[in-house]
């Protein structure tokens, strides 16, 4: 039988370079000794081949290096987008990103949210199914809470990157009612069960202002089960003929409907997104939606993360603003 290979140690390490295990250990971790001392003893690692031993390092660092990133939807191609990228950023950052998906359930997101602080991850980033569960709290005072889209009522998080959901439900639904519209329905991937999103509240207040009757109606973000939505809100006997959908996912889900009722886009029924994925400018026609500066978002929500690891100190709050894409899914409804 071939013998095992003797997994090299940090006394190895140490044996090598002259040097106590504590001073080996402070070097690999760049703390505490010189330059060329890091640089001698990472190249003396590297050669025999030592590897860091993970357990150890979260027993004496009280850190695991992993966070957990827990995504409302996956079915939403923007989530999946951004969550790809903070993977990357963490990664450039010296974590590991645990990825998973709450399928837009609350149940399951209280699950997901609970097994990932149980399993010692340093910090958990959500784009959330439900601000307002009672879990959170408790989340927030276990490991380090970013929020991504808005805020968590309730819960001390260390960071937020919330959207400026005033200022893009303004300009969409000012589109809306600019080229004529007095009748548009929302599709929202919110729960009726849970407290209005910023977003719901703005629709609201922002249709009151532009005297458009808005209709609003929860929809998952697979294409089947949001064009399944869109069908039975062009059914009824004063149907909308405007969508806005406050996911791209959702609006294809639209484009699916208008398809299958023979309706055309935008003669029939204009549509507009709010996320701006790549594949929106390949439909026919192609999708006006809004873009969300994904960049900064990931900076934004990667460095406050890591920071409040480190340092225990927060940075509360960080607001984005969205940039329309006007494109060729708005028109004016017909008389």
């Amino acid at each position: 039988m071939r013998e095992r290979a003797k997994r090299v140690t940090l006394r190895d390490v140490a044996t090598e370079s002259g040097l106590s295990t504590a001073a080996v250990s402070y070097a690999l971790r760049g703390l505490h000794v010189p330059v060329e001392t890091q640089t001698r003893v990472q190249e003396i690692a590297e050669r025999l081949g030592y590897q860091v031993d993970p357990i150890a390092r979260a027993l004496a660092s009280g850190r695991t290096g992993y966070v957990g990133v827990l995504c409302g939807s996956l079915q939403d191609i923007w989530q999946q987008s951004v969550a790809a990228a903070l993977g990357r950023q963490l990664l450039e950052s010296g974590m590991h990103a645990v990825i998973v998906d709450a399928s837009n359930s609350p149940d399951v997101e209280r699950t997901l949210a609970t097994q990932l602080v149980d399993q010692r991850v340093d910090a958990l980033i959500v784009l959330w199914v439900d601000p307002s569960a009672a879990h959170w709290p408790d989340i927030a005072r276990r490991t380090v809470l970013v929020a991504i889209g808005d805020g968590i009522p309730g819960a001390a998080t260390a960071s937020e990157v919330v959207f400026d959901n005033d200022a893009g439900v303004s300009a969409a639904l000012g589109q809306v009612a600019a080229a004529g519209h007095t009748r548009s329905a929302v599709l929202t991937p919110s729960s009726r069960n849970t407290p209005d999103r910023p977003a719901e509240v703005a629709i609201r207040r922002v249709a009151a202002e532009l005297h458009l009757q808005v209709t609003l109606h929860m929809s998952p973000h697979d294409l089947d089960g949001a064009a399944a939505v869109a069908v039975e809100a062009l059914s009824v006997a004063e149907a909308p003929t405007a969508f806005f959908c406050l996911a791209d996912s959702m609006a294809y889900g639209v484009y699916a409907a208008t398809r299958q009722l023979g309706l055309c886009i935008p003669d029939d029924v204009s549509v507009l997104g709010y996320d701006d994925a790549p594949v929106s400018r390949l439909l026919t026609p192609p999708l006006s939606n809004f873009r969300w500066p994904v960049d900064l978002l990931v900076t934004y929500a990667v460095e406050r993360t890591v920071r409040a690891i480190e340092t225990n100190k927060g940075s509360r709050r960080k607001l984005l603003t969205p940039v329309a894409q006007p494109r060729g899914s708005i028109g004016k409804p017909k008389s």
